[in-house]
C-alpha cells in the first residue's frame, strides 16, 4: 500500500501494521476526544510528512514535559519560577481572577480586556468525585489574598454545579479580607465552561462582573 492511500484506507487490522505504527496509534487513542479512526489518521500524517517535521512534534512534546511547570505565585503554567503574567509589571495587582484551569486563564486572556492577576485552582471542588478543598491550591490562594494588595477578587470559576461550589466555598474563606469578591456576569450560559466561550461572551462577562 503507497503512503498516498493510507488516510482514506477503512478500518485496518492492527494485525497488519508494523509494532511501530501499531503503538504510535495505540499512543494517540489516549488523547481525549481522539478515537481509532482519528488515531490512524494522526498516524499516517506523521509517516507522511519530512522527518523534520515529525521530529519536531516530537521535540516540542518532549519540551513541553521537561519545561514547563506551575508557576510558585498563581499556579499556571511557566517555565521559569514566574509565569509571564505574574512577572509582568503592567498588570493591575490590586486585581485578582480566580479560575480552575490554566485553559481558562488562557481564554480569558484571548479576550484581551483583563489587565489583573490570575490564580489557578487546578480543578474544582467535586466531592463525588473525590476531590476536595485540600487537593487545590485554595490555601495559597488565602494567603495571597492575607498578605496581598488586591482590591477586588473575581470569582471566574466555570459557571456549573462544582464551579459554582467553589466560588461559594472561596467567598467563605474570604469573607473577612477587606477585599470586595465579584464573580464573571452570566453572560456565559450556566452549565458552559470558559474554554469554549468565544473571546466576545468572555469580555462582556468581565465588563459586567457583579458581587458574588
Amino acid at each position: 500500500m503507497s503512503p498516498s492511500g493510507w488516510c482514506g484506507s477503512p478500518a485496518l487490522d492492527m494485525a497488519q501494521l508494523s509494532e511501530s505504527v501499531t503503538r504510535l496509534i495505540e499512543e494517540f487513542a489516549k488523547l481525549p476526544g481522539i478515537g481509532k479512526k482519528s488515531a490512524e489518521r494522526l498516524t499516517y500524517h506523521v509517516l507522511r510528512v519530512g522527518s523534520h517535521e515529525a521530529l519536531a512534534l516530537a521535540d516540542a512534546i518532549r519540551d513541553v514535559k521537561q519545561n514547563v511547570r506551575h508557576c510558585s505565585v498563581c499556579f499556571n503554567l511557566a517555565e521559569g519560577e514566574l509565569c509571564s503574567i505574574c512577572s509582568d509589571p503592567r498588570r493591575d495587582r490590586g486585581l485578582l481572577c480566580i479560575v480552575e484551569q490554566p485553559r481558562d486563564l488562557m481564554a480569558l486572556e484571548q479576550a484581551g480586556s483583563f489587565k489583573g492577576l490570575y490564580h489557578v485552582l487546578l480543578g474544582r471542588i467535586a466531592p463525588l468525585e473525590g476531590v476536595g478543598p485540600d487537593q487545590l491550591t485554595i490555601d495559597a490562594l488565602v494567603e495571597r489574598v492575607r498578605t496581598g494588595e488586591f482590591r477586588e477578587v473575581i470569582m471566574g470559576t466555570n459557571p456549573t454545579l462544582e464551579g459554582d461550589g467553589t466560588a461559594l466555598y472561596i467567598s467563605n474563606r474570604l469573607a473577612d479580607f477587606p477585599v470586595e469578591i465579584t464573580r464573571l456576569a452570566r453572560g456565559i450560559t450556566s452549565g458552559s465552561v470558559l474554554e469554549f466561550a468565544n473571546k466576545e461572551i468572555l469580555a462582556d462577562a468581565l465588563a459586567g462582573r457583579q458581587k458574588f
